[in-house]
C-alpha cells in the first residue's frame, strides 16, 4: 500500500469516526478498499476497420508539407474516407 493510500484511509476513517459520534483515534474496521471491475474492451465492426485503413491511405493528400491539415482537410478526408471504405470489400 503506498503512502498516499495510507494517508487517505486515515483521513477517511477519521471523516466516518466524526459521523458516527466516536472518536478519530477508535479503530474502524473500513475492509479492503473497493476493487475497479475491468472493462471489457468493445469488438471493432467491420466498418470502422475499413474506414480506418481507407483513413489512413487517404490522409496525405489532405495535409500539407509540414504534417499539419489543410484547410478543412480534416473534414474532406473523412468524407473520402468514407466514400472509400463504402468501396471496400
Amino acid at each position: 500500500m503506498r503512502e498516499y493510500d495510507r494517508g487517505y484511509l486515515a483521513g477517511y476513517a477519521a471523516g466516518v469516526a466524526n459521523l458516527h459520534g466516536k472518536s478519530a483515534t477508535e479503530p474502524i474496521n473500513l475492509g479492503k478498499p473497493p476493487t475497479k471491475a475491468k472493462k471489457t474492451k468493445r469488438k471493432a465492426s467491420a466498418y470502422s476497420m475499413k474506414y480506418a485503413k481507407a483513413f489512413k491511405q487517404v490522409q496525405g493528400k489532405y495535409k500539407l508539407k509540414s504534417g499539419k491539415w489543410a484547410k478543412d482537410g480534416f473534414k474532406r478526408a473523412q468524407k473520402a474516407a468514407h466514400a472509400k471504405a463504402k468501396r471496400m470489400k
